[in-house]
């Protein structure tokens, strides 16, 4: 498994691309602001092909390029269902603080838009991710558990920063599901999961577990037990 990044657009979010090796065919996670065209530079320059969009959730800095990329590659997008109004709508789902900075942004939904279901895995050009529900920033936050060469991965939208966690603060945010998906699905989790979050660099569960200050009050829950893939 390969995976690539770069940092699209002005809230410089991390859309990934996702292979089993170069000269293959791939998946992309979370085409935001600006990133048609960096995108087709990694692609070109690994000789890869796109079957897939699959977003973390619906806010516009991480699907605003999916439906040039799904038309221009002819593929299908996945989203969780809670998330799906956010595509047609964003300026209800952004709050009135970034309602001017997005008025006039309305994107169509791709063509082909499907469901995610937690817990239920897709195999897509061999590149296998499990999604896990994770509410909290969006109603229909998703994160996707996937198997590195070296052990396991996280990819984890907004949910999980190196040393933070996602905004709550808009319309389909809370903190009480935020501190539960966080226990759930984040501290569940292996302590060598290699995360790669929406922004900034990746981290590890390890060591998020040990100094990241939003989870140091949780690490000592007992409800879940820490799992491998």
């Amino acid at each position: 498994m390969i995976v690539l990044s770069f940092a699209a657009g002005v809230f410089a979010t991390n859309c990934y691309v996702l292979a089993s090796a170069s000269d293959a065919e791939c998946v992309v996670i979370d085409p935001g602001m600006d990133a048609v065209e960096p995108l087709r530079e990694v692609l070109t320059e690994y000789h890869l092909k796109p079957v897939a969009v699959v977003l973390t959730h619906g806010h516009l800095d991480h699907t605003f390029s999916v439906v040039p990329v799904c038309s221009g590659y002819d593929i299908a997008a996945y989203i969780h269902p809670d998330d799906g109004p956010m595509l047609a709508d964003p300026v209800k789902w952004h709050g009135p603080a970034l309602a001017p900075i997005v008025a006039g942004m309305a994107i169509p939904e791709p063509d082909d838009l499907r469901f995610l279901t937690d817990g239920v895995e897709l195999d897509l050009a061999g590149v296998r991710l499990t999604p896990r529900h994770a509410p909290g920033h969006t109603l229909g936050s998703t994160v996707f558990e996937l198997a590195l060469q070296d052990g396991p991965g996280l990819l984890s939208g907004d949910l999980l920063f190196a040393g933070s966690i996602g905004r709550v603060d808009l319309p389909g945010g809370s903190m009480s599901a935020m501190t539960a998906s966080l226990v759930r699905v984040v501290l569940s989790l292996e302590d060598a999961t290699v995360v790669f979050p929406g922004h900034g660099p990746a981290t590890t569960i390890g060591r998020e577990r040990a100094n990241n200050p939003y989870l140091l009050d949780l690490v000592d829950e007992p409800h879940f037990p820490r799992r491998s893939l």
